[in-house]
This record gives structure tokens, C-alpha cells and sequence, in this order.
């Protein structure tokens, strides 16, 4: 059997010999001749089964052990819900002093597991939270324990059972600072002795990173983004993307809490389209029993469509299609739309007024409710907090071409924005009115889609709007051409081949009202509320022009 000295041996050249591979394979890594490679593969592969073989016969039960059933690899059949015990497992995150003495069983990852002689040390996270559990020989806990807890692969499910105490000192390595005095060990779902990333590398920062090489002379892994994406299930475990992803859940949570106070009713719209939503090319087509569809772009036809339908005020949070060939780091083929539209009595600003609102609302919900997601993030990507105003800024596009004009940026009058007149804009709105959060609007027309009505006082401008944290864009909006009439020119002037737009026109023909709304990107509102500097890092499971994997 082998010792645990010679099992921490091994399992550090592994992971340097795996460690050396991924930053070769990585994007922005030092490339390797294919010779060099083959023969880090082949090295890798005997450490492999080294590991594989040392592991086996560390996690193996002795057979004269007495103490035995207290520890081994779960049946499969006992997770197989053949029966209730009614045991209570505690969730790492409730783990504090206040359960101190107390027994306890929980479930999770173990993220890193030692010893040697007499004692082992297994850090057990759960959902971003850890703690520490000591295997001690005693006369409840055998040697062959501590030698089965030495030997467990990093990210194995395991359930452990133990006494909680309380340290004298600070645990520096876990969340909780507890630790718990184990008595019975099992692994319920064994994960593979070599992994295609190591979780430390993955959660290191950049500034970790930089201070390792410059003070310490270490030069640790930088885990690329295409190694991350590859391995997604992996990567999604780190304190950071744990994080992230949690705040994405709130924000989805209360644009839907805000919307519902203030009577709007959630509505689905189909994602098959006879025709292009948004007008372009830039649609997914596909064969519907033998005629042309393509995905939404947007639900923008049926939410109109619902408010043809008297439901006055309706938001939806759906999937959104865009077959863009935009290899930026802020667009994907496939997002999560925040999606709003609403009765106008007179003003299109009764739009702008609701998502101020409502936008100031999120961020204080992020801002009180996710500190500790907000805290994880930042040490692994640190970022700024956002500033906003409690009224929100509202700028118009002339109004915005003046400011770059003034600082020496020039743009076309009646064309668009590009991505570096956005930023540049977004830096002189941050130094004139303190705020990372504003509203551009009386966009021109001609940029704009083709249910998008016109100025009553300029028809080179339109009733139209983008919102923009931290200098890009995150909603667009405007209020929607409501008369049948000119909607068909409209469609017509911007190449839409009105036929397949039959039922949506002939929604307005029978009365509609004036109304606007707004789709807003959920993946660019995480990006930016975080300052993260890629839309993929907020994106589960990104979709872009390259990726449809995993």
C-alpha cells in the first residue's frame, strides 16, 4: 500500500505534468513543438495509472479493519432511492461555532484531501462554501480511514460525518471556521484521478498570478478561455462563477418582482417565426414541415401583438437567435432576453421612467442582497463598484454626438454608434454627471428597426432609445408604430417582405394602443454590473459563431 507521503508525491507531479499541458493547450499559452507533446502525453499517461493504481489501493478497506464500515466507496445501489433513512444532512454554508459539539452529516466536493501517519486533512465544498474535516486515529476512527481520506480524488462526492469543534486560530483556507471531527467517511460519486483542469489554477486572478511571478518567482497556469469553455462544467465550480451565475439569477428574479408590482403580466412567444423579427439577415433559418421559419430574434411581434390583445402591460424572459458572424467580446448567436412591452397614454419618456426605475431597483437588490457573490467576483476579477443615480440620466443622440464632438471624437450626425464612441461616451457621461448608468435617445431613424416610430417634429430622428452601463449598450427600445398603414412602408423601406408579417399588420388593424417597450441582454447586464470583460464568462453555456459545444 502506499504511504501517504509517496501519494502526495505523485499526485503533485501529476498535477504539475497536467498543469504544464493545459497552459501549452491554452489560447493565450506558450505553444509546444508536437514531439514535446507526445511525450508530456506519455508521461502524463503513466503518472496517470501510477496515481490510479496508488489511489486504489490507498481507498481500499483493510480486511481485518473493525472500524471498516465506517468508511469506503457507497454501493451504487444505495443511491438508488431504495428507501428513506431520515437522516438530516447540514448545508456546509450553515457550519458555525453555534453547532459546535453538535454531529452532523454533510454532502460535498472534496476539494483537496492530505495526511500522513496518523492524521488527514479533507476540504469539503459545497456550492462555493468549505470546511475543513480532520481524520484522526482513534478509537472510533481506524488508520485505514485517514489512509481511504489521503487517497480520495479531488472533486469526489463524499458524505461525511463528524463532531463540529472550533479552532483557536483563523482557517485560513475555507469559508467556514469550523472544522469537523470526522467519524465516518464515504464517497458517493468518485470523480477521475486526472482532471482536464485544476480548480485552483482556474479561480487564480490575474493580479494573483502577476504577484506569484514577480515576488515569488512561481509561475503559475493561466487556464485560457477556450480550456474554460471546453470544460465547462468544471470551470462553472469556481468561487467566482459560482457567484456570477447566482447574480444572473437575481437579476432575472427581480425584473420579474418589479415588473409583476407594477401589473405587468408575464407572457411566452414562440421562438418559430415564418419571418425575420428584426429585419436583416442575420436569422437562423430552418425547414418547418416544408416551409421557411427561422428563430426569433426577438419577441418583439408577439408582445406587440399581446398588447393588441388588451393585456396592457406584458414582459417576458426567453431565449433570443441572432446569427451574427460578431466575433466581439460582447455578442453571442443565443441570449437570455429581458423583454417589456406597455400601453403609452402620451410620451414614449413613460417607458424610459418605468426602466430607471426599475434598473435602480436591481441594483440596489444586487447591491443588498448579493455581497457575498459581489465579494467572490472581485477577487477573482476586480472591478469598480457601479455608479448610478437615483434619477436616472437621460441624454438625447444629438446631445451625446455634441459631447464626443467637444472632445474630438467625430460621428456621423444621422448614422450610429460604433463600440469606441459608445466607451468614449460612456467615460465623458461618467466624468460630467458621476454615473456608469444613462439613457441615450431620439436615436435616427434610419438606424433604427422598422416598427419604430418616427419623431412628431424631425422624421430624420425617432422615438427610440439605448441604455448603456459603463459605456455599452445593454437595452434598446423606442416606442412601436402602431398605424397599419405605416407600418407596411415602414417594413417595406427597411427590404421586409410584408407577407410574412400578415397576422402581426393586421393586429393593428383592428385598434390597437399607442405603445412602447424595451428587450434588454441579461448575459451583457451581469458582464457589466460586474465589469466583467467578456459576455462568455456570463453565459452558462455560451453560443457564439464557433462554439455550439458543450
Amino acid at each position: 500500500m502506499a504511504s501517504s507521503g509517496s501519494m502526495e508525491d505523485l499526485t503533485a507531479a501529476l498535477e504539475s505534468s497536467c498543469s504544464t499541458q493545459t497552459a501549452a493547450s491554452a489560447e493565450n499559452g506558450p505553444g509546444i513543438s508536437k514531439k514535446a507533446a507526445q511525450k508530456a502525453a506519455k508521461k502524463a499517461e503513466r503518472l496517470q495509472n501510477r496515481q490510479a493504481a496508488a489511489a486504489t489501493a490507498a481507498t481500499a478497506k483493510e480486511e481485518d479493519d473493525p472500524l471498516g464500515h465506517n468508511y469506503g466507496d457507497l454501493p451504487l445501489e444505495d443511491v438508488q432511492s431504495k428507501g428513506i433513512s431520515g437522516r438530516i444532512w447540514t448545508k456546509v454554508s450553515e457550519l458555525d461555532a453555534a453547532l459546535k459539539e453538535r454531529n452532523v452529516l454533510i454532502r460535498g466536493r472534496a476539494q483537496s484531501a492530505r495526511g500522513k501517519g496518523k492524521i488527514a486533512f479533507l476540504i469539503v465544498r459545497e456550492q462555493g462554501y468549505t470546511v475543513q474535516c480532520v481524520a484522526t486515529v482513534s478509537e472510533s476512527v481506524s488508520k485505514g480511514l485517514v489512509k481511504y481520506v489521503t487517497g480520495l480524488s479531488k472533486e469526489s462526492i463524499v458524505d461525511v460525518e463528524g463532531v463540529v469543534s472550533k479552532p483557536d486560530v483563523e482557517i485560513a483556507s475555507t469559508t467556514q471556521q469550523v472544522e469537523i471531527q470526522v467519524r465516518k467517511v464515504y464517497c458517493v460519486s468518485k470523480a477521475a484521478s486526472v482532471l482536464p483542469l485544476n480548480l485552483e489554477d482556474a479561480a487564480r486572478s490575474e493580479r494573483d498570478l502577476e504577484k506569484a511571478e514577480k515576488e515569488e518567482g512561481v509561475q503559475y497556469v493561466r487556464v485560457g478561455q477556450d480550456t474554460r469553455l471546453n470544460n465547462r462544467v468544471l470551470d462553472l465550480r469556481t468561487p467566482a462563477n459560482q457567484a456570477i451565475f447566482r447574480i444572473q439569477s437575481y437579476v432575472s428574479m427581480l425584473f420579474r418582482q418589479y415588473l409583476l408590482s407594477e401589473d405587468f403580466v408575464e407572457i411566452h412567444t414562440p421562438k418559430l417565426m415564418a419571418g425575420a423579427s428584426e429585419g436583416g439577415s442575420a436569422v437562423f433559418k430552418l425547414d418547418y414541415k416544408g416551409q421557411s421559419a427561422c428563430l426569433a430574434q426577438s419577441p418583439q411581434l408577439h408582445k406587440q401583438m399581446a398588447i393588441c390583445a388588451d393585456f396592457g402591460r406584458v414582459f417576458e424572459i426567453g431565449p433570443v437567435f441572432r446569427a451574427e458572424d460578431s466575433f466581439t467580446h460582447r455578442h453571442l448567436c443565443e441570449f437570455t432576453g429581458l423583454d417589456l412591452e406597455m400601453e403609452i397614454k402620451e410620451h414614449y419618456f413613460e417607458v424610459l421612467d418605468l426602466l430607471g426605475e426599475l434598473f435602480v431597483s436591481i441594483f440596489d437588490g444586487l447591491n443588498a442582497k448579493c455581497k457575498k457573490e459581489l465579494q467572490a467576483i472581485n477577487q477573482q476579477y476586480p472591478f469598480e463598484p457601479l455608479q448610478y443615480l437615483r434619477k436616472t440620466l437621460l441624454l438625447t443622440f444629438p446631445e451625446g454626438v455634441q459631447m464626443l464632438k467637444d472632445a474630438g471624437v467625430e460621428v456621423d450626425p444621422f448614422g450610429d454608434l460604433n463600440t469606441e464612441s459608445e466607451r468614449r461616451l460612456g467615460q465623458l457621461v461618467k466624468e460630467k454627471y458621476n454615473t456608469d448608468f444613462y439613457v441615450l435617445h431620439r436615436y435616427p431613424l434610419a438606424v433604427r428597426p422598422f416598427y419604430t416610430m418616427p419623431a412628431v417634429d424631425d422624421n430624420r430622428y425617432s422615438n427610440s432609445f439605448d441604455v448603456f452601463i459603463r459605456g455599452e449598450e445593454i437595452i434598446s427600445g423606442a416606442q412601436r408604430v402602431h398605424d397599419p398603414d405605416l407600418l407596411v412602408k415602414r417594413a417595406g423601406d427597411c427590404g421586409i417582405d410584408v407577407k410574412t408579417l400578415t397576422a402581426y399588420i393586421d393586429s393593428f388593424r383592428w385598434g390597437t394602443v399607442p405603445h412602447g417597450g424595451a428587450g434588454v441582454g441579461l448575459e451583457r447586464v451581469v458582464m457589466l454590473f460586474c465589469a466583467l470583460n467578456n459576455i462568455r464568462k456570463s453565459s452558462l453555456f455560451p453560443r457564439d459563431p464557433q462554439r455550439l459545444a458543450p
